[in-house]
């Protein structure tokens, strides 16, 4: 191989390592790679049906904070 090839993918290969640096910090602090509850779930529900009951209760959260926000947004009528 010719000098010029080998430094053209030192080139090439250094500005993609530099591209997937950029890509990576840029995750980190955007939050992209935060996510707490998950590894503390999976060792707290390690069976299906505490799973199961974990994925009904986050349901319910959700329907709670929804209707909170309908109940928040009600005006009666005058």
């Amino acid at each position: 191989m010719s000098g010029s090839i080998i430094t053209m993918m030192i080139g090439i290969s250094t500005f993609l390592g530099a591209l997937g640096l950029a890509a990576l910090i840029w995750g980190i602090r955007t939050g992209q790679f935060d996510d707490q509850s998950k590894f503390i779930d999976g060792a707290r529900f390690d069976n299906e049906e505490e799973l199961r009951d974990a994925i009904q209760m986050e349901e319910k959260k959700k329907r709670a904070k929804a209707k909170a926000e309908k109940e928040k947004n009600y005006m009666p009528a005058d």
